[in-house]
């Protein structure tokens, strides 16, 4: 048995990187300090066994080789291909795909498109007063979670970076801390909440706006009530904000998918700033998959923009709402599809599924998921975290390097990006002659 520690965790946008775990025979049998979902996925659970091509209706088992043949004349042949996902793979893997849209004009998306990509939006707009997640542990004060349930959705958020965790200048943890929840319904966190407020369904845009102008000093402005909060809770966050020395709000996808989406953010962003008049304020997404704003580093270095890219025109074109892999699919324009490390069978809008069933897909997954069952070639690849390395950004952008902690059969995701680069190469080089 051999025990490994300070393991980085490839779950969330939190990624722990002081997990314990103990390998016995190639397996990892113990995990201590991950939470439940991290350790189930650091356990290791049913898997896809082995490549796969769809042959009169039904996956048939295949070599690798076959399998990549097969991924690489598709998109070679494809005139409108999308690259979609990314976001739970590491950059290395990333950067390849990127080399590969250029070399077949598709449009590579994330799946901050449909999550946060309002966030990156807004950003775009007004910039982002933010910090790291260490700077929340050891100095903030006030923790305001707003439209984001960590216990449920960031299971070791809490303890290991804001509220309950004991930081350098707050040893005594949540005694020495304050806690406000803003959310359409009483969520788990906001129970543990010193206060919490209940906002209507698509009025985010409202509150932030209303609290905004009390920390400007214009609180005679606000009526009585504000997309269902009271004015005399707002002013009471407002004089919560104003006091400390250090404050922190996390957002989530409960407003980046309010009505107003990105400027819901672009107002949070400037709420933060109005904070700025009294204290220390800062923002923060709350990232979903482990390296989903990994892949907007990785996009941006190399074509200038964050997600949704085309680079069908021979230069990178931005433009969500048009470029962006839904309304492609809904709009039926794609011929062919990579996905890599999600699920857009489980999460896209029914349109954009039904057309994405239609075509030829090519899944890279170690793990089954109802995109397998339209896939038409399946290749089940090595646990980023687990079984191969990498580097990834944890949501404060903050760089990570993922460890292999066992040895395993499977190709790397990267492995296989760049094998399937080198065959569209052949391919497109034998058309040429």
């Amino acid at each position: 048995m051999v025990q490994i520690t300070d393991v980085v965790c490839p779950l969330c946008g939190c990624v722990c990187d002081d997990i314990v775990v103990e390998v016995e025979d190639n397996r990892v049998t113990k995990v201590r300090g991950a939470c439940a979902v991290g350790k189930s996925k650091l356990m290791g659970h049913g898997r896809i066994k082995s490549p796969a091509i769809r042959e009169n209706g039904a996956l048939k088992d295949c070599s690798y080789d076959e399998a990549i043949k097969k991924a690489a004349e598709i998109l070679a042949a494809a005139r409108r291909p999308l690259l979609y996902g990314w976001s739970s793979t590491v950059c290395e893997a990333a950067k390849v795909g990127v080399e590969l849209a250029e070399e077949i004009g598709a449009v590579i998306d994330n799946t901050a498109s449909v999550c946060h990509g309002p966030s990156v939006l807004a950003i775009q707009d007004v910039g982002l007063p933010s910090c790291t997640l260490g700077e929340v542990k050891n100095r903030a004060s006030l923790i305001i979670y707003w439209g984001s349930n960590p216990t449920s959705a960031h299971g070791n958020h809490m303890k290991r970076y804001s509220y309950i965790s004991k930081g350098y200048f707050l040893p005594g943890g949540k005694k020495d801390r304050k806690l406000v929840v803003v959310d359409v319904r009483e969520t788990k966190t906001a129970k543990m909440a010193d206060k919490f407020l209940r906002v209507e369904p698509g009025k985010d845009y409202l509150v932030f706006s209303a609290l905004r102008a009390i920390l400007y000093g214009y609180e005679d402005v606000v009526p009585d009530e504000v997309g269902g909060v009271s004015k005399k809770d707002l002013l009471e966050v407002a004089s919560m904000m104003k006091e400390v020395q250090f404050g922190i709000i996390f957002f989530g996808m409960g407003v980046t998918h309010s009505r107003g989406r990105h400027n819901n953010i672009v107002n949070a962003i400037q709420t933060t700033r109005a904070a700025h008049t009294h204290t220390k304020f800062n923002i923060m997404p709350m990232r979903g998959h482990y390296n989903v704003a990994g892949f907007n580093q990785v996009c941006t270095w190399e074509t200038g923009f964050p997600f949704a890219v085309d680079l069908s025109l021979g230069y990178p074109w931005y433009n969500p709402g048009e470029t962006s892999s839904t309304d492609l699919l809904i709009r039926r324009e794609c011929d062919a599809a990579l996905i890599i490390a999600s699920d857009p069978g489980a999460h896209f809008p029914g349109e954009s599924v039904k057309h994405l069933a239609k075509i030829p897909v090519i899944q890279i997954d170690p793990f089954p998921n109802p995109t397998t069952e339209f896939a038409d070639v399946v290749i089940p690849t090595a646990i980023s975290g687990i079984e191969s390395e990498g580097s990834v950004y944890r949501m404060d952008n903050i760089p990570l390097r993922l460890r292999k902690l066992v040895d395993t059969e499977y190709m790397s995701d990267e492995e296989v990006m760049k094998r399937i680069l080198e065959e569209v190469r052949a391919i497109k080089a034998k058309e040429g002659e």
